[in-house]
């Protein structure tokens, strides 16, 4: 299988701009909130290389798949035909469950290509 290249929602973006602060402003250290936000990035581009390994979750919508990051967050993406579409980051226990239920038929084409 090919691996398929990782474009970022501008919800999962902003939702990395969230956790970047949150860490920085509890820690007191911007290297480290930054080092998280690289290691999360870094997780995303390698589901471009098994795009159907985690956690389908069609309960919430048709096509998402989900993974768990370092205990703390989940990763949120959708495979479509030539792209993994990272739809949204979820961080410190924040209900992704009830976020996908809320948005029923919320549409989940537009994307970012993230520049490192």
């Amino acid at each position: 299988m090919r691996r398929l290249p990782v474009v970022w929602r501008e919800e999962a973006l902003s939702d990395l701009s969230d956790i970047y602060r949150f860490i920085a402003e509890q820690s007191g250290y911007c290297e480290q909130a930054w080092r998280f936000i690289q290691r999360i990035q870094a997780r995303c581009e390698r589901v471009g290389d098994v795009p159907h390994g985690e956690r389908p979750r069609d309960d919430l919508v048709i096509g998402l798949t989900t993974v768990p990051f370092e205990r703390v967050a989940v990763i949120a993406y959708v495979v479509e035909s030539d792209t993994i579409r990272v739809t949204n980051v979820f961080y410190g226990g924040r209900d992704y469950e009830a976020a996908f239920r809320d948005h029923d038929g919320e549409d989940y084409g537009q994307s970012t290509r993230l520049r490192a």
